[in-house]
């Protein structure tokens, strides 16, 4: 594991040598660039006027009797035979008065901890997807081997500062799946975790088992978040039983739930950046003010997600001009809260090729000039979320760690005057006493990027990003960052699984 004092790149190179160090921190970020607006702040506050009118006019469909419940009570009107729930505009406006605007996410490790406030920059890999990909053993539907080896991968970059769902491992029951992934993160990586919200007793089995094995006690749980879910709604204007009860049971435990729609233009939200704002707002909305009425002041994230389709196939397209705004009007949106929220990247590319770069790129930038507190989707998504690749995680980590590059902590720079009076017109600066002063840690070196000339790169056999990829994620499986995990404690947490396994682990709720 990279510690405080080696943070160059946030790892050793994929060849194992050690590159000099360079004393940056990757794991706290701030966002240097100013936010980049989209719409005027009056077009912002139509948008959000607008969706307030949603909610108020139209209402959200909540299939939960439970979430009705507390929506009536906060004084919502509810027609539980078409299980509409209309949501005064007051209520919300209350919600948002109770939401926090800073909090602190506590991982396994105190330098892990994660600040949830606008103005911080946290990156996250993708999330989700049913199948993993490599060039070494092609594409696949996900198992637990490749959740346990991209989970590996996620602990050695410290530009990557919270754990995703990452892949379905889907030679694992469902009823079991929650014990072997948080069984995972908990042993491999001491970064944030994420509970899959599938209902409350799958839930409930993993707040256990994160206190058991942080060794807390129920109130020091219920104080702090110790881990957090993402709760997508339906659009247009769905909210299912999983995810309602994800929002309540997280608030009710303190712990941070992410609210993200995610509107696709021209599919599940209208085709104009606009509108799929309006509709996205609203869910939003309407997500954070169930966790504000399930628990005043639990720790919530507003999200958004939002790019279009392909009008040709109806396919999801991501890394488009539309994203970039939807992103930049999102950010517009959360600030005019003041809560913190997650934005996305996106990829739609088959394979990590050009495309694939320049899809995660585009959307990336986007959300990082939009102010996102959290990028999700940094790296390894691809297929529009249908696979995990190795190789993409890899070569995604560079542009991730120029991310972090730009908003780590930059040294007192100078002018160089004894260079520029040392060198002679004409001349170079190799040689120079300030150069060789300051070579060794001058410089970002790359992870993956070849520089060398094309007849150094064609003698060392001409290998392209991908095929270095590859080499590197192996060599990173074949030596990881050694982990302390307690041996009392992961013996507690076998006992436990075992446990809950011979009585029948927890089904998903529907």
């Amino acid at each position: 594991m990279t510690g405080p004092r080696d943070r160059r790149r946030g790892r050793r190179r994929g060849g194992g040598e050690t590159a000099p160090a360079r004393e940056v921190d990757y794991r706290h970020l701030r966002n240097p660039f100013p936010p980049v607006p989209v719409f005027s702040e009056d077009r912002v506050g139509a948008i959000h006027d607008a969706a307030l009118g949603v909610l108020e006019n139209l209402g959200m469909k909540v299939l939960l009797p439970e979430a009705r419940a507390l929506y009536r009570a906060g004084g919502a009107v509810v027609d539980d035979a078409s299980q509409m729930v209309r949501i005064g505009r007051d209520m919300v406006e209350a919600a948002l008065a109770s939401a926090p605007r800073s909090f602190t996410l506590r991982a396994g490790a105190r330098d892990r901890d994660v600040l949830m406030e606008l103005g911080v920059l946290t990156l996250e890999a993708g999330a989700g997807a049913p199948h993993a990909t490599d060039l070494i053993r092609g594409r696949r539907p996900a198992n637990l081997r490749d959740y346990r080896e991209l989970t590996i991968l996620t602990q050695q970059f410290d530009a990557l500062h919270m754990l995703t769902p990452l892949v379905e491992p889907q030679d694992v029951p469902l009823n079991l799946r929650h014990y072997a992934t948080l069984e995972a993160q908990l042993t491999l990586s001491d970064k944030f975790p994420v509970i899959f919200a599938r209902g409350t007793p799958q839930v409930q089995d993993g707040f256990e088992m994160i206190r058991d094995f942080r060794g807390l006690s129920d109130a020091d749980f219920a104080a702090e978040p110790w881990c957090y879910t993402i709760v997508n709604t339906n659009s247009p204007r769905q909210l299912d039983v999983p995810m309602a009860l994800g929002l309540i049971d997280f608030a009710r435990a303190g712990q941070m739930v992410i609210v993200t729609p995610f509107c696709l233009m021209g599919a599940m939200a209208p085709v104009t950046v606009a509108g799929a704002l309006t509709l996205s707002h609203a869910e939003a909305l309407a997500g954070i003010t169930l966790t504000q009425l399930a628990r005043p002041g639990a720790p919530v994230c507003y999200g958004a997600f939002a790019s279009n389709v392909d009008m040709k196939s109806g396919a999801p397209a991501f890394g488009t001009p539309e994203q970039v705004r939807a992103n930049l009007g999102a950010g517009q949106l959360a600030r005019l809260l003041g809560l913190p929220w997650r934005c996305a990247a996106g990829c739609a590319a088959n394979i990590n090729d050009a495309q694939a770069a320049h899809e995660t790129q585009m959307s990336a930038w986007g959300a990082v000039l939009a102010g996102a507190t959290v990028v999700l989707h940094g790296a390894g998504w691809i297929e529009g979320g249908l696979s995990v690749s190795y190789e993409k995680f890899i070569t995604d980590l560079e542009v991730l760690q120029t991310f972090a590059e730009l908003c780590a902590d930059m040294p007192e720079d100078d002018l160089a005057l004894d260079a520029l009076a040392e060198v002679a017109p004409g001349g170079h600066f190799f040689g120079c006493a300030h150069t060789m002063e300051r070579y060794a840690t001058a410089f970002y070196e790359p992870l993956v990027a070849d520089w060398s000339n094309f007849g150094a790169w064609t003698e060392a056999g001409a290998r392209d990003a991908s095929t270095r990829a590859t080499g590197i994620w192996q060599a990173l499986l074949d030596n990881p960052a050694p982990l302390d995990v307690p041996p009392e404690r992961a013996e507690a947490l076998t006992a436990f699984i075992a446990r809950r396994s011979a009585e029948g682990g927890a089904p998903p709720e529907s």
